[in-house]
């Protein structure tokens, strides 16, 4: 009797998290969602009196806007890059940093820290290193590798590649944790076995380890890609968006049509239009890389 009483009263505390839950969740995400569906839908303007509605205006005017295609490109071309970079990089600390003594436990420690940075901290940072007098331009010069200072932030294509690194490195203490996390659960006598049969450190690494680590190698890319189509806080304070726009990324230029255009209404169309590519790009690369796990 007792037992059930006990049971009983876990079911009810469960339970009562689990609405708790599913109400924070509607309030903070499904609620804004359908507010920011609905504003697209109308010509909200702060300095308007009353916003209109407008239909598909603000979709239609998406076709020409020349802005909103070269932050878009500048986003899908950087989420890929920095996805296949990061995760390239965590599996190899992974690899290096899968042991058990207090050094290599120390050292997984500082490879997630870039992760648990703020992204403006992380951006203003790495903003006096790449900066024509910073660390990174002296430290190269004094060691003879270039003659003059080099404007990582100044011209577009190295602004660009600026961006992407930084990105990367944030990211790549991500996707190291998640790799090791698979890593650390494959039974080492798979590696012992392959071993005594005489199987090579690329067959080993071909034949167990990516196929073990392949369902976390999955959800770091996913999220890793999720993180980088709505990146916003590295680029506002690494190049805001420049120079000459090259670095805009969609989250960025969503911001600049709220907060310095003041419109509002075509703000969250295009918000709406970055949600249906993350989600679908996510949901494509999610099926595709399920089913390599069970190619591999």
């Amino acid at each position: 009797m007792t037992f059930r009483v006990r049971r009983h009263r876990g079911d009810t505390a469960l339970g009562t998290l689990a609405v708790l839950a599913l109400g924070l969740y509607a309030l903070f995400i499904i609620v804004p969602v359908i507010m920011s569906a609905w504003k697209s839908l109308t010509n909200e303007n702060p300095l308007l009196a009353q916003a209109s509605f407008v239909g598909t205006a603000n979709y239609t005017d998406m076709i020409h806007d020349d802005a909103l295609a070269a932050s878009l490109a500048f986003t899908l071309v950087m989420a890929g890059a920095v996805t296949i970079a990061a995760n390239a990089a965590g599996i190899g600390f992974a690899l290096l940093l899968n042991r058990t003594s207090l050094s290599f436990r120390m050292m997984r420690t500082v490879a997630f820290l870039p992760q648990v940075l703020s992204g403006v901290i992380v951006g203003f940072v790495w903003r006096y290193i790449l900066a024509q007098d910073g660390i990174l331009n002296q430290l190269l010069v004094a060691a003879g590798i270039i003659d003059a200072p080099i404007t990582w932030l100044g011209s577009p294509r190295l602004a660009m590649f600026s961006v992407g690194l930084v990105a990367a490195w944030v990211l790549t203490g991500f996707t190291t944790v998640v790799h090791l996390a698979a890593l650390q659960s494959v039974p080492v006598e798979m590696y012992q076995a392959a071993m005594v049969d005489g199987a090579g450190p690329w067959q080993r690494f071909r034949r167990i380890t990516l196929p073990m680590v392949a369902p976390g190698t999955t959800i770091s890319v996913t999220i890793s890609l999720i993180t980088m189509l709505k990146l916003y806080d590295i680029i506002a304070a690494l190049t805001s968006g420049g120079p000459a726009d090259a670095t805009q990324s969609t989250a960025l230029y969503i911001v600049r049509l709220a907060f310095t255009d003041d419109r509002f209404g075509y703000a969250s169309a295009v918000a709406m239009l970055l949600l249906v590519v993350s989600a679908a790009i996510a949901l494509s690369v999610t099926s595709l890389l399920r089913r390599r796990e069970v190619d591999l």
